[in-house]
């Protein structure tokens, strides 16, 4: 009799078989896949994202070339600014892009969370408006989880998804038609899924994600009274806005689905997206839902992209709030440029979780959370972001009371007037300290071991970090190694020191763990970090997510499509 375990194997061996057979030119996968995933990777899906790979590749990789020629820039001290060129974009008072589409009127509380089932269901049940499922920040791309992410939302959007976790308690979609209104974060441009080969090159992660999704759900969504939804990350340029517009496009005309169906909204959370707000919302008009203050990302950008210049290194993380002048005016032009346009403008990510166990400091974490969200409300945000379910009851508290009407977008704040130079003002108060160094090595280990074993969002100090925030304490101690500021206690930060705080803060996870620190991937996680704390410029990694990658990429190369 064959074991489960055996028998498993030769049902794959089998499925392997029959997706060789299936024979997509061109398409090889390169990794596992069960009878469930098959259903996901079917042959004229697969032949869906193959075409949009082949037809915007070439244009993804040569923008992502125009990234590091504006970063040399950057390095010899060019600083940004609104773009000439594109003036008359900005200046037109006439042009709007499309009205919001159905279910995105009034989108007070957004939930995002990554795509595992359970997630799926608590974020739809949550009372948030809208759901943002990620393949991005909250969610590590093992082969596992972008695929099983893919067949939860396929079943999310036909209402028949569940979970029964091991002690047996079963999660369900509730049933009174209140269930959070589904948009998808697809992997950033910079991001490839080498599981998948097309005509011998790596998918773009981008493509990969949207490209299922959509391909298996955007009737079915169209069906529900909504729409293809998706939220747009880490975008430098209108010109790969542009880029998304087209690939809507094809992908809209490939299915016979009315051009401007589909709707974006893009994560200003680059420095240099931030001086083309404008022409980015121009670029996707037809398509576009507004724009959202991506902070943790932001800040990383004004981190990373001014990495070299010594007048640009900024104090511990805790003192970079959203009232720092550069934070600020970014805030005040984002509203302004969005309510101009007729398109939402949403808040940014709490990023607080619930305390147990200490009521005093919950109180405190939730006081935070109620604060920021009245900050975002009066300055006139159309919603704003959370990622635990109990969050959003306090987001929705606050945006019922002061914005009883589904959204803002009258507040047109034609008060407002920024500057480029505003938006690379760092004139506040705050200092580097010898606690936000550890903490922000503490982050950097405790993220990328988790990472390392497939989770993409962990609860750290009170806070849910995901690669946003952990990007942040990265660059942090790269910057400070590379310009060797003092402490406030005086103390010049080295590579040696980092270093020394790194070997101190292994040892203590070493005593915590016990013999559990064998089976974590915590040396891995030393490993990685010990190259972002030198200062050495030809070392800084432009992204986390890329450095780790190849760690969790398991490669099959005998299963071909």
């Amino acid at each position: 009799m064959l074991t489960p375990q055996i028998a498993n194997a030769q049902r794959i061996f089998v499925l392997f078989h029959f997706l060789t057979m299936a024979n997509v030119p061109g398409v090889s996968i390169l990794a596992p896949v069960d009878a469930t995933q098959a259903e996901i990777l079917t042959p004229e899906a697969l032949t869906f994202i193959a075409t949009l790979q082949r037809a915007f590749n070439g244009t993804r990789k040569s923008l992502l070339q125009r990234r590091n020629y504006r970063q040399q820039e950057l390095d010899r001290g060019v600083l940004p600014g609104f773009l000439p060129e594109t003036a008359f974009i900005r200046n037109d008072p006439n042009w709007r892009a499309a009205a919001p589409a159905p279910g995105m009127q009034d989108r007070r509380v957004e939930i995002t969370g990554p795509v595992d089932r359970k997630m799926v269901i608590n974020a739809l049940n949550s009372g948030a408006k809208t759901f943002m499922a990620d393949f991005e920040d909250s969610n590590a791309p093992t082969w596992e989880n972008n695929i099983s992410g893919q067949v939860n939302l396929r079943d999310a959007v036909r209402g028949t998804i569940s979970f029964t976790n091991p002690a047996g308690k079963q999660y369900t979609l509730r049933k009174d038609g209140k269930a959070a209104v589904l948009l998808v974060r697809p992997r950033g441009w910079h991001l490839e899924e080498k599981h998948v080969l097309v005509d011998g090159q790596a998918m773009s992660g981008s493509i990969f994600d949207f490209g299922l999704y959509f391909y298996h759900n955007a009737h079915q969504l169209i069906k529900n009274g909504f729409g293809p939804y998706f939220y747009l990350p880490k975008m430098e340029s209108h010109l790969e806005a542009r880029l998304w517009n087209d690939v809507f496009n094809v992908a809209q005309d490939m299915l016979n689905i009315p051009r401007g169906t589909i709707r974006g909204t893009v994560l200003i959370e680059t420095i240099l997206a931030a001086y083309e707000m404008d022409e980015i919302i121009y670029e996707l008009r037809d398509h576009s839902s507004g724009l959202n203050c991506g902070r943790w990302d932001y800040i990383f950008s004004f981190i990373k992209k001014f990495r070299l210049n010594p007048e640009y290194v900024l104090p511990d993380r805790s003192d970079v709030s959203m009232t720092v002048p550069f934070m600020d005016a970014y805030v005040r032009l984002l509203i302004q440029t969005c309510h101009k346009r007729g398109v939402h403008a949403m808040g940014g990510m709490a990023a607080q979780i619930p305390i147990k166990n200490d009521a005093k400091a919950n109180e405190a974490a939730m006081t935070k959370v109620r604060n920021d969200k009245l900050r975002e409300v009066h300055a006139g945000h159309d919603g704003t972001w959370v990622a635990h379910p109990d969050l959003a009851k306090i987001a929705l508290e606050v945006f019922n009371e002061y914005m009883p009407q589904p959204n803002q977008i009258h507040i047109r704040r034609d008060d407002v007037v920024v500057a480029a130079s505003d938006l690379l003002n760092i004139n506040f108060k705050g200092a580097i300290t010898e606690k936000g160094i550890r903490d922000n090595i503490d982050i950097c280990l405790t993220y990328t071991e988790a990472w390392l074993r497939g989770s993409g969002c962990v609860p750290i100090m009170n806070l849910m970090e995901d690669a946003a925030t952990a990007e942040i304490s990265r660059s942090q101690l790269w910057q400070w190694a590379h310009h060797k500021p003092r402490t406030s206690e005086g103390t010049q930060v080295t590579p040696e020191l980092l270093s020394k705080i790194l070997d101190e803060e292994i040892n203590r996870l070493k005593k915590q763990l016990g013999d559990k620190y064998a089976s974590s991937k915590y040396d891995s996680a030393k490993r990685h970090l010990a190259t972002q704390i030198s200062g050495e410029v030809s070392a800084y990694k432009d992204f986390l997510t890329t450095q780790l990658y190849d760690d969790i990429v398991q490669i099959n190369s005998k299963s071909k499509l």
